[in-house]
């Protein structure tokens, strides 16, 4: 079992009973009932806390005549996710930011978090990206039924429709293709999350690897090269989610 981090046995001592609890009542036996927390999951709650805590200190202090600098960082960046969906799915695409903002902004604190002492990137146990690409995919299908119809999105699955193919060519062409679709959407959670979790999980072992062998200097430029890489991962997930979904409602496949 691995050591509970400060926050982890903290969420433990007072939430761990009324946790248990529940998992029981749900039919499901922690490992071990008196932690049943684990650490990527208090670091989950702990970036969920610090984002929630973000929005409401700028929200309160929300001003059109003299806006402050983390008001001006969160419009820059919402102005900048708007933008990238606009290019890429096209007009009416403004209704996706409260999405996508979010998913990226917790990918890139949960990537970041590792990086202070005594706390560990939640996004370097497999878990938590899997979870973010189940969202991401249960997200712009539901869009894609909600945009188009139950009907009309399934027959995206069935590859090309086009009237004038005869019935003895689109039948079993569609035959084929229903399973090469299937198997292509769920590889999306698939790449989605080994990218994530390979990347982050890879650049937390490097740092630790580097500090507990040469504690200064070389090992700042690979908490550089981690922010980087933290950056970037964000951003191609937010990427990836938004091209997702521009084919999903797109309305001719």
């Amino acid at each position: 079992m691995h050591e509970q981090l400060w926050f982890t046995a903290m969420l433990n001592k007072y939430l761990g009973g009324a946790t248990t609890a529940l998992l029981e009542a749900l039919h499901i036996h922690p490992h071990d009932p008196s932690a049943p927390i684990p650490n990527y999951v208090a670091m989950q709650i702990l970036v969920f806390f610090l984002l929630v805590s973000v929005f409401l200190f700028i929200r309160s202090r929300l001003s059109v005549a003299a806006p402050g600098a983390w008001q001006h960082s969160l419009e820059s960046l919402q102005e900048f996710v708007q933008n990238q969906s606009r290019e890429i799915i096209g007009h009416h695409s403004e209704r996706f930011t409260a999405f996508l903002m979010p998913l990226g902004l917790f990918i890139l604190i949960s990537n970041l978090l590792g990086m202070i002492p005594g706390l560990v990137s939640p996004t370097a146990n497999p878990s938590v990206p899997l979870g973010c690409a189940v969202m991401a995919f249960s997200y712009y299908n539901l869009q894609g039924f909600l945009k188009q119809g139950v009907a009309q999105y399934l027959k995206h699955f069935l590859g090309p429709s086009d009237p004038g193919m005869p019935l003895l060519i689109r039948i079993p062409l569609a035959i084929l293709m229903l399973p090469i679709e299937l198997i292509s959407h769920s590889a999306r959670m698939l790449s989605l999350t080994i990218r994530l979790f390979a990347n982050i999980f890879a650049g937390d072992m490097v740092t630790l690897v580097f500090f507990s062998l040469i504690p200064i200097g070389i090992p700042v430029a690979f908490l550089l090269l981690h922010v980087g890489v933290s950056l970037l991962q964000s951003y191609i997930f937010v990427l990836l989610t938004t091209v997702y979904l521009s084919g999903a409602v797109a309305q001719e496949h």
